[in-house]
């Protein structure tokens, strides 16, 4: 009989699991105040008190002159043990934020664009790289 090969996981799929085992199984420390929202729980027109994702993608940069905002921001899609959403990254947060990152979002916004999620931090909000 001819020998049957299983499949293993590749060491970035086996990390990308055992990130989501951690998010999933909540936080370690008690230095964080707002409870973990996850994608599942986001509601357009909201905040976003403190999301935890995985950055599945950075999009590349581009230049933004408008009367609001003169600078530089990048899409991204991030991941939690729940559901995918899309990034904003404004400013300084776009070279700060690569793909494979853990990041945080506090105190930022929720909307729907094109019927899917997107978060950012907005003017008020972090984002803070938890893992690279």
């Amino acid at each position: 009989m001819p020998e049957v090969k299983q499949r293993t996981n590749s060491p970035n799929e086996n990390r990308t699991k055992s990130i989501l085992a951690a998010m999933r199984d909540g936080p370690k420390t008690n230095d964080e105040t707002a409870p973990r929202q996850k994608v599942s729980e986001l509601v357009p027109g909201k905040v976003v008190q403190r999301l935890e994702l995985v950055v599945l993608r950075r999009y590349p940069r581009r230049l933004v002159n408008s009367k609001s905002y003169t600078g530089p921001i990048a899409a991204a899609c991030g991941k939690d043990e729940t559901g995918i959403v899309g990034i904003v990254l404004w400013a300084d947060d776009v070279t700060k934020v690569r793909s494979g990152d853990i990041i945080r979002i506090e105190n930022g916004w929720c909307r729907r664009r094109d019927g899917q999620l997107v978060v950012s931090t907005g003017r008020c909000g972090t984002v803070t790289v938890l893992d690279r």
